[in-house]
């Protein structure tokens, strides 16, 4: 079956020109040998392989790359037991759910796959297969794998830049819309969710007096506060400016008035990286989600009592109840 692929491949260039004096036999010899070492050279660079599985015995075939993606030596012995082991749990899963439902349509699949090669290395293949049948009958899978380790690896990175704060590495506004959104939309979660606003206290001043990289100091050492304090929040994120955001589920009134006080108390002790306390404090507003319809209401009532706690005196947090929406709607 990989011979007959690269017969394939190289079949349209039957009627190539022969060299002079050769017989006709030697012409076609010599132009599929160029084209299968054409093929192996495309193969190398692109990182990608042909392999094949017999479905009557489970044996598999493959390509050179394909032992190289694996970090095997070409001819290694292959027993399909063995090298599923080298799938992640869940690629394994979706790999096993996806080949048995292509081979039970007569059909084909494509999927990104996590593997650890056979000397440890973590990798990202991309497989592609489609099923061949004699009659109706499936006696063969088969198609390629590419490593897409460095692709993965660039839209994992440009995925981060979206969603996360490039000086906290918190969480940004836009993911925090999204996990908010979700969580509002599931009436158990809704029922337990929390959501505390607060700003830093005393920013402006520092950023003031002492310049923006002393600002910045403020921000990632109240991020890192946050982070050790509130280890079992939903997401901890910066929305903007030196506001940040919480989602936490609680199961009363009471543990949402204690997270609360340990973000107050938390960012109070803030210090940078020498040790220093920077002598920044938080206003904190709390929203019980299940008070209100919207997940708006619920953030325009958290911001409502965060601006009475930050005019209660600063420092200090505040909790809502539902006429803060309603008034700052009507507003």
């Amino acid at each position: 079956m990989l011979s007959a692929i690269v017969r394939q491949v190289t079949s349209r260039f039957g009627g190539m020109p022969r060299r002079s004096g050769r017989p006709a036999v030697d012409g076609t010899a010599d132009a599929l040998a160029h084209m299968k070492k054409l093929f192996d050279h495309s193969s190398r660079a692109a990182r990608i392989g042909v392999w094949e599985c017999d479905l009557k015995d489970e044996r598999l075939a493959w390509t050179d790359m394909v032992y190289d993606l694996f970090d095997l030596p070409p001819g290694h012995p292959l027993d399909r037991n063995e090298i599923v082991k080298l799938y992640s749990e869940k690629s394994l899963a979706e790999l096993t759910e996806r080949r048995s439902r292509a081979i039970r349509e007569r059909d084909g699949f494509s999927l990104d796959a996590e593997i650890t090669t056979s000397k440890g290395n973590h990798r990202w293949i991309r497989i592609t297969a489609t099923v061949e049948c004699e009659g109706d009958t499936p006696v063969r899978i088969f198609g390629m794998k590419q490593d897409i380790t460095a692709e993965k690896k660039m839209f994992d990175e440009i995925r981060h830049l979206a969603e996360f704060d490039m000086l906290t590495d918190l969480p940004n506004r836009t993911q925090f819309q999204s996990m908010f959104q979700a969580l509002c939309a599931s009436p158990a979660s809704k029922q337990t969710l929390v959501l505390f606003l607060l700003d830093l206290d005393g920013f402006k001043q520092v950023n003031d007096r002492l310049g923006h990289q002393a600002g910045d100091q403020c921000l990632i050492a109240a991020g890192r506060c946050l982070k050790a304090s509130l280890g079992k929040a939903d997401l901890i994120a910066r929305i903007g400016g030196d506001e940040f955001a919480v989602l936490h589920r609680c199961s009363s009134p009471d543990e949402a008035e204690r997270i609360a006080a340990t973000i107050v108390m938390s960012i109070a002790g803030a210090c940078d990286e020498t040790g220093r306390q920077l002598g920044i404090g938080a206003s904190v507003g709390v929203a019980l989600a299940d008070a209100y319809v919207e997940p708006k209401d619920i953030f325009a009532a958290a911001d409502g009592a965060l601006y009475d706690a930050k005019s209660g005196g600063r420092n200090r947090y505040r909790f809502a109840n539902p006429p803060y929406a309603s008034r700052i709607h009507a507003a």
